[in-house]
């Protein structure tokens, strides 16, 4: 890497990296970031940059150049997750601190490379434009803290966003990313079928939801298979909870859900899909008789968490030239397969365009192999070094030559998911 040749970055990479220890020390749950939000304000204020706090516990600093241009938005996530770390041979000097509590998904990297790229921004004010940093509480829970920020006012005045995540997807430093459609949109589902309980041995005197429940999800996989292709969704029931005693037919049993897509059409059918199955089924337990009024019945919550993820292709083009010029030794796979991971940093991508970029963390030699949100998840760390690099040489890119990554007719969607369709029978 460039910052390798230089003698700067012999102080700049173990000051990163003692960051990212120190901030994996200390995680915190989704919006309770109050001690990770004064850490980053200390920082940054000890670089003498300007900041102040948004989203209850994010925090939204600004570093202008000496020349007027554009505004590039640099984006961390900051939460953790309620995950128990467990000890390995690596993480003995920065395992997690706060019980039951972990940076399991790389967060605490995302917060050194951005602070790095804040130092490098500081340092040299010889650009033309603004660097906006973005340190986003509540990633890892919908509908995130990125609404939040934008509603805060994080956006205005930004004309392009760069996002990086750490995944041991890929080898060790190397990158990845696709134009257009990246990462999924998560959908949650909540389904409470309303029977008539009773004795078991009586089952001509109730209506039982547990079966209506079993037809239910009979019903409901071979419908969407019909529709859709299978690379288009995933659909999957998390629970199913209902009764309490072995001799009675319960009253309700709840069903909670959720589904993927990566557009708003397959979203719709599988919305409607539910519901068709679940009135279908219903309609089919109902008995004659005053008794049975009313039963069955049911009620539907669908909520809309993150859209999909969408990186604009001309900035994606852009980004790819710059990497493969700037960086010869960089492994890039600029097409990789889309995802069905999701990420809140679609919600920036829907008012900006700009970029949502894999950093790969994948070290067999290491012993670093555990996929994002495990116990035993780790970083290397000589990939946070590439990860600062890429974010200050790209930014730097756009703020003098913007013309090769902004296109008028861009590609991302700016209508706002609906967020609930609630059904009550």
């Amino acid at each position: 890497m460039l910052l390798r040749e230089n003698p700067s970055a012999k102080a700049l990479e173990p000051w990163i990296i003692q960051l990212r220890r120190e901030f994996h020390r200390y995680p915190e749950l989704s919006f309770e970031e109050y001690e990770t939000q004064k850490k980053i304000l200390k920082i940054l204020g000890d670089l003498g940059v300007e900041a102040r706090k948004i989203a209850d516990t994010g925090v939204l600093a600004s570093i202008r150049g000496k020349l007027p241009g554009h505004c590039i938005a640099l984006r961390s996530d900051t939460d953790g997750l309620q995950v128990q770390e467990e000890l390995t041979e690596r993480n003995s000097d920065y395992i997690s601190r706060n019980d039951g509590v972990m940076h399991a998904c790389g967060h605490d990297g995302h917060m050194a490379m951005l602070f790095g790229a804040a130092r490098l921004f500081q340092e040299n004010r010889n650009f033309p434009g603004e660097v906006r940093l973005i340190f986003q509480p509540a990633e890892e829970i919908p509908p995130g803290g990125s609404e939040r920020v934008i509603a805060e006012g994080g956006l205005e005045g930004v004309d392009a966003i760069i996002g990086m995540h750490i995944f041991t997807n890929h080898e060790s430093g190397s990158v990845s990313f696709r134009p257009g459609p990246f990462m999924a949109s998560t959908n949650r589902f909540e389904i409470i079928l309303k029977g008539k309980g009773g004795h078991i041995s009586r089952p001509e005197s109730c209506i039982d939801p547990v079966r209506i429940a079993t037809d239910f999800m009979s019903k409901l996989y071979p419908a969407l298979e019909k529709q859709l292709e299978p690379d288009k969704y995933i659909i999957g029931v998390g629970r199913i909870r209902g009764g309490a005693q072995f001799n009675r037919i319960p009253d309700t049993v709840e069903i909670l859900g959720s589904y993927r897509t990566f557009d708003r059409e397959t979203t719709d059918i599988i919305d409607r899909t539910i519901k068709e199955c679940l009135e279908e089924v219903v309609n089919r337990y109902a008995k004659p008789g005053e008794e049975f009024s009313g039963f069955p019945n049911y009620e539907l919550d669908i909520l809309h968490g993150y859209p999909v993820l969408v990186n604009d292709p001309m900035f994606t083009e852009a980004v790819n030239s710059k990497l493969q010029e700037s960086f010869p030794e960089l492994t890039v796979y600029p097409e990789i397969e889309k995802t069905f991971a999701a990420e809140d940093f679609a919600s920036y991508l829907q008012k900006v365009p700009g970029i949502f970029i894999s950093l790969g963390n994948l070290n067999p030699e290491k012993r670093i192999l555990e996929i994002n949100h495990s116990c035993t998840f780790d970083i290397d760390e000589n990939i946070l070094i590439t990860g600062t690099e890429i974010f200050y040489t790209l930014s730097l890119d756009f703020l003098k030559n913007s013309e090769k990554y902004l296109n008028s007719q861009s590609c991302f969607n700016p209508e706002p998911l609906r967020k609930s369709l609630k059904t009550d029978r």
